[in-house]
């Protein structure tokens, strides 16, 4: 049976670097839609000390997530050396779409299905599909590529993430501070050789009560238009979700791979809230009774890029193997973990063996 190794990666970060001066002119509301009686900035200023993100990228006006999204698959292709009419399948994963300026989505046709037509890709055989599975959609993407090589219907395999979560943020709810622009991609191919590429994974769905911790509705402010829709985040469930359940689904696809926590290298975590992300990689080593541990197992990209959802995990590959994150490095033949938290509520995780 074949296995999944990665031979190519790229990434685009818009070029607009939004700082906190960007919400200063902001009213804010509670989740109950009361209006915060304190200055704006004073909000900012809690809000980057808890989350950590002092900057994030938004798209400019005249781009769109597809085109983002092909940037990111054009720079993969030419790193991964091969030719794009090789490709058997493109899986896209995104939370929205095609949004639009005015914040509607749009999914037809499929996002996988614009990057093979602005890639120029004339293979019929090559298959689009789009994955919605929330945040963690471009890791469930690796999943399914990892699966049907495995199966034997591909060999080779474009993964995207992208989003343009600024176009679909409630003016008036804190959170939208959290969310960014961005897109990374992967070429994947079947290989021979054994033990390497992805040796684990698992998949979690609560669909119960947890439905709606994180969700479309509308603005929080009950004085503006409330037919459009924007994310809506329970941020407190959300929090306590993924700290009881998150790090032990990482330790059970690290088991599952045959390893321990001494030998995973690097956790690339969706990265959605710094604070949450510190106490579930902590939690993580407390399974294994590991009270000690380099931090720099976990690199953090959410202070400068904020939340861009699907793109965070493929973006912080990208940026690591080309050594463009200071003090950051993959081992040769290391073993690195990349799991994910979101909408649904939904978990995965992977171990991936360099080869």
């Amino acid at each position: 049976m074949p296995n999944t190794i990665i031979i190519g990666s790229g990434s685009y970060l818009p070029t607009r670097i939004i700082g906190r001066d960007y919400f200063l002119d902001s009213e804010f509301y509670s989740e109950d839609g009361v209006k915060i009686d304190k200055p704006a900035e004073e909000t900012i200023a809690k809000f980057v000390e808890i989350t950590e993100i002092e900057n994030r990228r938004f798209i400019e006006e005249d781009l769109s997530n597809s085109q983002i999204g092909y940037e990111a698959a054009k720079i993969a292709i030419a790193d991964a050396k091969i030719d794009q009419e090789e490709l058997d399948y493109i899986i896209y994963a995104s939370n929205f779409g095609e949004v639009t300026v005015n914040g509607y989505a749009d999914f037809m046709p499929t996002m996988a299905a614009r990057v093979k037509n602005k890639l120029g890709i004339k293979n019929r055989k090559c298959v689009t599909y789009d994955m919605l599975f929330g945040c963690p959609g471009w890791v469930e993407a690796m999943i399914l590529a990892n699966t049907l090589i495995k199966a034997g219907s591909a060999k080779t395999i474009l993964v995207i993430g992208g989003e343009t979560l600024s176009r679909v943020t409630d003016p008036s709810d804190r959170n939208r501070m959290i969310f960014a622009d961005g897109a990374g991609a992967v070429v994947v191919k079947a290989t021979d050789e054994e033990n390497v590429g992805i040796i684990a994974h698992n998949t979690i769905c609560d669909n119960g009560i947890e439905l709606d911790y994180l969700a479309n509705g509308p603005s929080i402010n009950k004085n503006t238009d409330q037919t459009r829709l924007f994310v809506r985040m329970q941020g407190r469930k959300i929090y306590e979700y993924a700290l009881k359940n998150v790090p032990a689904a990482i330790k059970e696809t690290i088991e599952d791979a045959g390893l321990s926590i001494e030998d995973i290298n690097k956790i690339l975590i969706h990265q959605a809230n710094a604070k949450m992300d510190y106490a579930m990689i902590e939690r993580l080593h407390k399974l294994y009774n590991v009270k000690d541990y380099d931090h720099s197992i976990s690199p953090m990209t959410i202070q400068d890029l904020g939340n861009s959802s699907v793109a965070t995990i493929p973006t912080m590959y990208d940026l690591i193997i080309k050594g463009k994150m200071e003090g950051q490095s993959f081992k040769e033949k290391g073993n690195i973990v990349m799991t994910s938290v979101g909408a649904g509520m939904n978990i995965n995780a992977l171990v991936y063996r360099f080869p």
